[in-house]
């Protein structure tokens, strides 16, 4: 008890408030639904052949099948309603690739997103030592991101081909007793795929969590520090050659060609000369 109250004394949780690691904790809850809703999953159909021969009947053909949906190894009975004669048929399709890719990712997210918000809460020192740490999260996130299109995208597809392979009137169509009018074939019960539906809403969800994730790791990065940097100096730069050019108009505006006419106005003072002509008539007068 007392490791793991050292342990939470050190860790800072308020950064699981921040979008940062909130978003990582949401990526790991909703990685945890989309490979236990898919992985997790089995279903079955029953199907029904009544022959025309009453005793040759079955009424009662149970066919399971589960991830990760290798169809064409699922094997059932059925009766040919040719006397005791029973065939062995199997379902069509493997579908294991995109099942087990989208389930190989969501159990990668999975464990990224655990240990993302492990760094985020007791290492986050290091983790942003030397910008490595949140270069190679932002890398991780959009990887991630990427592949959880493509993976939900694929299983979406894969998805709805299982949907078809497994529908019981297309079962029914392999049966050869089907294919005489006189026996009457029909289905009994649907497979219920409602938890893989929800497997491929949670794998787009997850895809629209890492993508929104992208900004705010980037945020974190080197790259958006030094994009700030480099605007903050773009319009300081601007700012002050601004002030300079209107500071070298203001200065060279007094000292250009408006104070001239003043100073030539001083000068224009030569009145001199009128003085000189108002003396002359007076020495004259004086004279006579």
């Amino acid at each position: 008890m007392e490791a793991v109250d050292q342990l939470a004394s050190a860790g800072t949780f308020r950064v699981v408030k921040e979008p940062l690691a909130f978003l990582r904790v949401l990526e790991w809850l909703f990685a945890i639904f989309a490979f236990a809703t898919c992985g997790g999953y089995s279903g079955g159909l029953r199907l029904s052949v009544d022959c025309a021969n009453k005793s040759e009947s079955d009424l009662n053909i149970d066919i399971a099948f589960a991830y990760p949906f290798r169809l064409h190894q699922v094997n059932f009975d059925a009766p040919t309603c040719e006397g005791k004669r029973r065939e062995t048929l199997s379902l069509i399709g493997d579908f294991s690739s995109s099942a087990e890719f989208f389930v190989t990712i969501a159990v990668f997210a999975f464990l990224y997103s655990l240990a993302a918000t492990v760094v985020y809460i007791f290492f986050q020192n290091k983790y942003r030592e030397n910008n490595r740490g949140p270069l190679i999260d932002f890398i991780v996130t959009v990887v991630f991101s990427f592949l959880w299109l493509v993976s939900s995208s694929a299983w979406a597809k894969g998805l709805s081909d299982v949907k078809i392979a497994t529908d019981p009137d297309e079962v029914l169509l392999l049966m050869s007793a089907c294919k005489q009018q006189s026996n009457k074939c029909l289905p009994v019960r649907s497979p219920v795929m409602s938890s893989l539906n929800t497997s491929v809403v949670f794998g787009f969800l997850n895809f629209i969590l890492w993508a929104g994730n992208i900004w705010f790791v980037f945020k974190e990065t080197g790259w958006h520090s030094s994009g700030q940097r480099h605007a903050a100096d773009t319009m300081e730069k601007q700012s002050s050659g601004y002030n300079q050019s209107g500071y070298n108009q203001d200065s060279y505006g007094p000292s250009g060609g408006y104070n001239q006419p003043g100073s030539y106005g001083q000068v224009g003072d030569y009145s001199q000369p009128q003085s000189y002509g108002q003396s002359g008539p007076t020495s004259f007068a004086n004279q006579i």
